[in-house]
């Protein structure tokens, strides 16, 4: 049974849709604060942290103990940042990341679809994919699994 002795802490690149598809999966169901976030236009950086869920940990489950554990995660090359159905002056809004989603655009642009549960996203509009995550912090033990089945 995966758990605690098992975590290693991740450090993933993407630069293509491909890549972005296993960053949605390590991401699925991670949360964090509209705070969290940061769109920094003179770096072309749109940055965040978030407590992710520990899939690679969970197995097939059901029941606890589970992990969350801290990363940190960035796109560079945003030429721009908008936010659907937010609130970005709502700084201390929890949301929950569903899934990392590409479009693509002319010349290997296009953009990046953070989609929210509760409908809400934030898209960014990007030269080319180019993201990383690292894990910032020790796992740590959580009782509830995240739950798909409705």
């Amino acid at each position: 049974m995966a758990g605690l002795n098992d975590y290693q802490p991740l450090r993933l690149m993407a630069g293509d849709k491909a890549d972005l598809d296993v960053l949605s999966t390590v991401l699925q169901d991670a949360i964090a604060k509209i705070g969290d976030f940061a769109y920094v236009s003179a770096e072309r950086r749109f940055a965040f942290v978030a407590n992710r869920f520990v899939w690679e940990c969970a197995g097939g489950r059901k029941t606890g103990p589970f992990l969350r554990v801290r990363a940190g995660i960035h796109f560079d090359d945003v030429m721009s940042v908008q936010f659907q159905h937010l609130r970005a002056d709502a700084r201390d809004a929890v949301i929950e990341l569903l899934a990392l989603r590409f479009e693509p655009g002319a010349d290997g642009g296009g953009t990046v679809l953070l989609d929210l549960a509760g409908g809400g996203a934030v898209r960014l509009e990007v030269e080319s994919i180019n993201a990383y995550l690292s894990d910032l912090s020790e796992p740590w033990r959580t009782r509830s699994r995240p739950d798909h089945s409705d």
